[in-house]
């Protein structure tokens, strides 16, 4: 792990790589809402920044068992798109803008999945929604709705 001035140093000087899941269940989507920066206090799909050395596959492991409180194979996974996210702020609430290049990949869980999860304290409370639901809905992030456009 790297340390607050190591982490916000990297934040100020380069994009981070962030692996975003999105979670299908029963034609519904996870999204959960936000307690930190960037993106306080909206609704956002799980997902987090792949640390240097780390496979993508260890990323998918180390992430979904973080907020999702299982470890979800990533080979069930199929990518869904490549985008990025630049946000005004950033988790020290600075002056330092964030930039993450994202890739994001779409799973289906099952029901039992579904009902096994356990989440993380980055967000305070989870939602299911249908697609035409996250679109319309004025609390989940612009970003987390051109996952679905």
């Amino acid at each position: 792990m790297l340390s607050k001035k190591e982490f916000l140093n990297i934040i100020k000087n380069s994009p981070l790589i962030a692996f975003e899941i999105l979670v299908k269940c029963n034609e519904e989507y996870l999204i959960g809402m936000r307690n930190n920066e960037p993106a306080k206090g909206y609704y956002f799909n799980p997902g987090g920044r792949i640390y240097k050395n780390e496979t993508i596959i260890d990323a998918c492991k180390r992430i979904t068992l973080k907020e999702l409180g299982i470890e979800l194979d990533f080979n069930r996974f199929k990518h869904h798109m490549n985008t990025q996210h630049i946000y005004d702020n950033n988790v020290f609430n600075n002056n330092y803008n964030t930039h993450y290049v994202c890739m994001a990949y779409m799973i289906e869980i099952t029901e039992d999945e579904k009902n096994s999860l356990k989440f993380d304290n980055q967000h305070n409370e989870f939602i299911w929604l249908k697609q035409d639901e996250l679109l319309n809905h004025k609390l989940v992030h612009d970003n987390t709705k051109n996952y679905f456009k």
